[in-house]
């Protein structure tokens, strides 16, 4: 293996719950341990660190866990690390930034991780308190003043395009929350393992039209790790790695005179231009599900049906479920195992890939998976393999 390649090797994940009271740094170590006892190696071996988007004193809760403290609790010896958000499209881009940064030499095994530590930090906001400010600016200049303090309202403006001009129904946008929560309700670590019945969904109040409270992941506390690690380093770990097999990202503009199109559509289609895979050879997708109709616009950007076509390709459920011919999110996506915020989605894109999944593993010899994240105004995309 060359150190052209890059690959997950460990992936490790904290306890998931809401209001937890071990504190975040404490969640984040937890994850980070059980990465390397699973890929083999010790905090020696560590050389690199990279986050999204770094600790962020105004909002504690979204982000409390920066880079630095990490390196500093840990005693890591890093050549390399990323602390703040840079230039990563969204929340998966610190994996590619890792990814990039091993390939280069600039390290042999990079801790990626994302801390989310909402629910608990509104449960005490004495401890982890939002700034105030007085002026309104930047991104929330364009949504502020509209009240739209929600990604939903936006997400729902997209939503309410395919409504319209493609013909998307809630029958069919259900079928991403429905099969989310059966999901969830084989992994022992999900958020959220009751049931879900399309009369419930259906029934359910109005977030933002066409969206419904189903329709939205919930804030949560947990910690993903992901290592990174370089192809001339791999002989060191002890698990099956996972090769980075394509990455693609893109950012479009954040004003609320919207993009015509999401991010996830140029993303979906610069993938498939760095390898040779195409979408049949897609064993299984992880895609990010913070809003249900994310998941549509993805499967669209991904090649996976045409434009317009996500609703239609999602009907009835039959496709994406466990036993069909393109699994989705089968550790329960947002909406059912927790708002990991992205990361989530490459930590079950690995386990599918080798086979871990318990009671609710694919079935066959998966070898090729896509896992996203974001889709809106930020996105990205990994293509990964079993070799």
């Amino acid at each position: 293996m060359s150190r052209s390649d890059a690959y997950i090797t460990g992936i490790g994940q904290s306890e998931v719950g809401m209001r937890l009271t071990r504190h975040p740094l404490l969640l984040t170590v937890d994850a980070v341990r059980e990465a390397l006892d699973e890929a083999g190696l010790s905090i020696a071996q560590i050389d690199g660190v990279s986050t999204y988007p770094g600790r962020s004193p105004a909002l504690l809760g979204f982000s409390p866990v920066g880079a630095d403290e990490l390196i500093d609790a840990l005693g890591i010896r890093a050549t390399w690390w990323r602390r703040r958000r840079g230039n990563h499209a969204s929340q998966l881009g610190a994996v590619v930034a890792a990814a990039l940064a091993v390939r280069c030499g600039q390290a042999r095994h990079v801790i990626c991780y994302r801390t989310v530590y909402e629910a608990a930090a509104l449960a005490r906001p004495d401890e982890y308190p939002m700034q105030r400010r007085d002026r309104v600016d930047g991104f929330s200049q364009w949504t502020a003043p509209f009240n739209a303090l929600s990604a939903a309202c936006w997400t729902a403006q997209y939503a309410m395009r395919h409504v319209k001009k493609y013909g998307l129904t809630r029958e069919q946008l259900a079928q991403v929350a429905l099969t989310d929560r059966a999901n969830a309700m084989l992994n022992p670590r999900a958020l959220v393992r009751e049931p879900l019945t399309l009369d419930e969904y259906m029934s359910a109040r109005m977030i933002s039209t066409p969206l419904c409270l189903y329709d939205c992941d919930r804030y949560t506390d947990a910690s993903t790790v992901l290592i990174v690690s370089a192809g001339d380093a791999v002989d060191e770990v002890s698990c099956t790695p996972i090769r980075i097999a394509a990455m693609a990202g893109s950012v479009e503009r954040h004003s609320w005179d919207q993009a015509e199109w999401m991010a996830c559509y140029p993303t979906g289609a610069d993938l498939w231009k760095h390898t040779d895979y195409t979408p049949s050879d897609v064993d299984t997708v992880q895609l990010y599900d913070g809003f249900s109709f994310q998941v549509i616009t993805w499967l669209e950007a991904l090649g996976f049906c045409e434009l317009g076509e996500g609703g239609r390709f999602i009907e009835g459920g039959e496709r994406i479920a466990l036993d069909g011919e393109l699994p989705l999110n089968t550790f329960g996506g947002q909406l059912g195992a927790g708002r990991l915020h992205g990361f989530g989605f490459a930590h079950e894109a690995v386990v599918q890939l080798r086979g871990k999944g318990g009671a609710r593993q694919i079935a066959g010899d998966p070898r090729v998976a896509v896992s996203t994240s974001g889709g809106g105004p930020l996105a990205t995309a990994l293509l990964l393999a079993r070799d």
